[in-house]
């Protein structure tokens, strides 16, 4: 249910249970931990979904038995953030819940202008990951963080690109082509001066 293609110095990394909308289990997410560890040198990853949703988050009777309060999803985003080289979500649909923790720890979110954002943790009685709000505070500041997270507001992609959570809007059939050309500086370019340069950004 993680498949996983590698051209090169490029990887891509691509959520496939479609007919559970992506929902992620344990065994996905630890899947998907560890191709993330094993890609922590590699100059370009792209993180992306089968068919016209993202991800939904935790599986529902997995989230019930212990998986939303699991820490390998904090595992998860720590191995996203740790990769070397410029990591992008093509975002092909909707991000939901604690699957938003692995977009916000890539270097740029990419997505389809029909895609939702929401993360109802409060809702579901569960706290969110403990970077996640870091992150994304980071990038849109704490009132749109608190508006998502305690507000338990769905945002459109619209507002998403609005709010600076996703770098652009692309329309489905060009997705992954926009994220590959995206990418191609950063293969081309010497490795230590691309990681020089992300490293810079982090300051």
């Amino acid at each position: 249910m993680i498949d996983v293609t590698r051209d090169g110095d490029l990887w891509t990394i691509r959520i496939n249970r479609p007919d559970k909308a992506n929902s992620l289990t344990k065994e996905m997410l630890t899947t998907l931990a560890d191709t993330f560890e094993a890609a922590k040198d590699a100059r370009a990853v792209i993180l992306t979904g089968e068919g016209k949703v993202f991800s939904a988050g935790a599986d529902l009777e997995e989230a019930r038995a212990g998986l939303a309060v699991d820490t390998v999803w904090e595992r998860l985003s720590s191995a996203v953030a740790a990769v070397q080289g410029l990591t992008v979500a093509a975002l092909n649909g909707t991000l939901a819940g604690g699957a938003m923790g692995m977009a916000l720890a890539c270097d740029l979110r990419i997505a389809v202008p029909t895609a939702k954002f929401f993360y109802p943790v409060m809702k579901l009685g569960f706290m969110p990951q403990p970077s996640d709000p870091v992150r994304m505070a980071k990038l849109i500041g704490p009132s749109r963080t608190k508006l998502i997270l305690m507000g338990g507001q769905k945002i459109t992609a619209d507002e998403a690109f609005a709010f600076g959570l996703v770098d652009r809007l692309i329309a489905p059939e060009a997705l992954m082509d926009e994220a590959s050309a995206i990418v191609q500086d950063t293969l081309a370019a010497k490795p230590e001066i691309a990681m020089g340069i992300k490293e810079l950004c982090r300051r």
